[in-house]
């Protein structure tokens, strides 16, 4: 057609584009296979040698969540590349969790130009509007096509996205872009004009430009802009009691130093506990005075006289609230002034409404907004005898879970023992539903401390062993721990073995469906009035480790806390391996139900010891 670009000027515009891109910090390239996205492709590659990593996968869902994995590990945006149409539209899970979860990501996408849309051409659809109701900016390549841009406004568009991916650390928080593309025809440059692209390329050196000049430099260095931090004397004052509740940790990498220190100062001072979540990261830190038994403890949140002794005349709320219902049900019982401090997110965080004033500029910079507010006094007496009864409460609900999880062989044993033998320092990743709120209350807290991760943004169970391999592939090795609906849900993740850098072991409870519906009270009497089966735990006749072995990755069932220090040790060894814990699932929600019986009524005396 006359005037159309030649193939060669779609793959320079994409070359600028990632080139740009790369500059500004881009590390990680996810590419999916299409031809409309061809030139996008070819610049990838041309990249590669430079030090842009391109990993490929066949399943677009499965590549945003791996690009989940690694935004989340590394705190800066990887890259995914689609062609048109549904392709697109397989983005959508990734950019909701990236949304909720303060996750990097850029979503690049193929498109036709302006004259193909609305006519009936060929997988042309309105895909620049599937991902915008959970991006955080939309940018667009000239409707006629890249290759008619000029390179400084494709510089301009590369960062843009960058910047709009980061946030500014002051209360637009990281997040999805999406970059929609179009590219006109012809779209495949030849062979021979590629090798002739790369050897210039290679010439000039661009193909090794390196990464990370001013737009990624929030997120490198961890510094934060300036701006205002709310007092603590306008509604908390560390001289009286009360308690810090740290959620799941949703901060840049660089920001963790300076947050952990900054909790250290603040209970130096105050004296106050610190409930902390199994996502805060804190657990098992030293000179740190923790609570982790909380949802046992509050089991009868719904009586509140019974739990007056523990109440908190103040509380320092960190990021998103904890799963625990219990802990949210005693949260809005509290009656005295809330202030929540996230790490970067402005958006509303406080579903319970009680809290009385939020703050973006994360912990470390709304402590030194305190000044002389803070000092350095000594906690006081009161404070100190709240931080007693709830330590007194903490340890007697662990000696009873000492006592009754020593030697059981189930799931929620299982977040004990996992939690003490795994290697100090080795990540855990925790799928949503029952994995996560198990570790939330029945893991060891004496247990070495570990990067704890879980996608909890929107907390869906669509790719998590996806956005597992990625996290393993930012870190360089990870456990997942899944239920087998959660894993089953993914299993394309499986696909990324033969790339994988990192390694993996997988942690598969399996028991025969959706576990977490079992602690639901909808089964019936009798159960043939409602089938709890087919509706709620769609068990699937299939063996997970067959799965797996398709797949190349080796797997071991395991038979009971005895023979888990051995089959670690051999899991751990392999590249990507998988464990099977089968267990069952009615059972284990009246275990789970006992235990928090047992728990309320023990943590009670020491509540009410002076």
């Amino acid at each position: 057609m006359a005037g159309s670009p030649s193939s060669l000027a779609n793959v320079r515009a994409a070359l600028t584009l990632l080139g740009a891109l790369r500059r500004h910090g881009l590390a990680h390239v996810v590419l999916c296979p299409g031809s409309r996205s061809a030139p996008l492709a070819a610049a990838a590659a041309l990249l590669e040698p430079g030090g842009l990593r391109l990993h490929t996968a066949i399943d677009e869902r499965s590549a945003a969540f791996f690009a989940l994995g690694l935004g989340r590990g590394e705190g800066l945006p990887a890259a995914v590349i689609t062609t048109s149409g549904t392709a697109v539209a397989n983005l959508l899970p990734a950019a909701v969790e990236a949304d909720f979860g303060t996750i990097p990501l850029l979503l690049l996408t193929a498109d036709r130009p302006a004259r193909l849309k609305g006519c009936g051409a060929n997988q042309s659809v309105n895909q620049e509007a599937f991902l915008a109701c959970s991006c955080r900016w939309l940018g667009d390549g000239s409707a006629e096509g890249l290759a008619g841009m000029l390179p400084q406004a494709l510089e301009a568009l590369a960062a843009q996205a960058l910047a709009a991916a980061l946030g500014d650390g002051m209360g637009r928080p990281a997040g999805p872009v999406h970059l929609n593309l179009p590219f006109d025809e012809p779209l495949h440059a030849s062979g021979s004009e590629l090798t002739t692209l790369a050897a210039e390329l290679a010439g000039r050196g661009e193909a090794a430009a390196g990464a990370a000049d001013g737009v990624a430099a929030r997120s490198l260095d961890g510094s934060l802009p300036a701006g205002p931090t709310q007092r603590a004397s306008d509604l908390l004052d560390p001289g009286r009691p009360g308690v810090v509740l740290a959620g799941p940790w949703r901060g840049a990498p660089t920001a963790w130093p300076g947050h952990v220190e900054a909790l250290r100062r603040w209970q130096r001072r105050s004296g106050w506990p610190v409930l902390a979540d199994a996502l805060s990261g804190l657990r098992g830190l030293p000179d740190l005075e923790l609570v982790s038994a909380y949802d046992l403890i509050l089991a009868e949140a719904e009586r509140p006289q019974a739990l007056a002794p523990l109440a908190a005349p103040q509380v320092l709320r960190l990021g998103p609230l904890p799963a625990s219902r219990r802990l949210q049900q005693w949260l809005a019982a509290q009656r005295g002034p809330q202030v929540l401090v996230s790490e970067g997110d402005g958006r509303p965080l406080d579903p319970l409404g009680v809290a009385g004033f939020q703050s973006a500029a994360g912990l470390e910079r709304w402590l030194q907004g305190q000044g002389r507010t803070l000092g350095d006094g000594a906690p006081g007496q009161d404070s100190l005898a709240l931080a007693a009864r709830w330590r007194r409460a903490d340890a007697a609900v662990q000696r009873l879970l000492e006592r009754e999880l020593a030697l059981d062989p189930g799931e929620v044993a299982l977040a004990r023992h996992l939690s003490r033998r795994l290697p100090a320092g080795l990540p855990v990743l925790l799928a949503n539903s029952s994995p996560v709120r198990d570790w939330e209350s029945f893991a060891d807290p004496a247990a070495a401390p570990r990067p704890v991760y879980g996608f909890r943004g929107a907390s869906g169970i669509d790719g998590t062993l996806s956005s597992a391999c990625g996290l393993a592939e930012a870190l360089g090795q990870l456990v997942l721990v899944s239920g087998d609906l959660a894993l089953l849900h993914d299993s394309n993740g499986w696909l990324w073995r033969s790339q994988l850098r990192g390694r993996l072991t997988v942690v598969l409870i399996d028991n025969g469906g959706g576990g977490i519906f079992e602690q639901l009270p909808i089964r019936t009497e009798p159960e043939t009035v409602l089938d709890f089966e087919r509706l709620f735990a769609m068990p699937q006749p299939l063996d997970p480790l067959a799965l797996a072995a398709v797949h190349g990755v080796p797997g071991r069932r395991l038979n009971g806390p005895a023979a888990l220090e051995k089959a670690l040790a051999w899991a751990l060894a392999q590249p990507l391996a998988l464990l099977l814990v089968s267990t069952d699932r009615r059972r284990e929600a009246s275990l789970r139900k006992r235990l928090r019986t047992m728990a309320a009524a023990l943590a009670a005396g020491p509540i009410a010891t002076p």
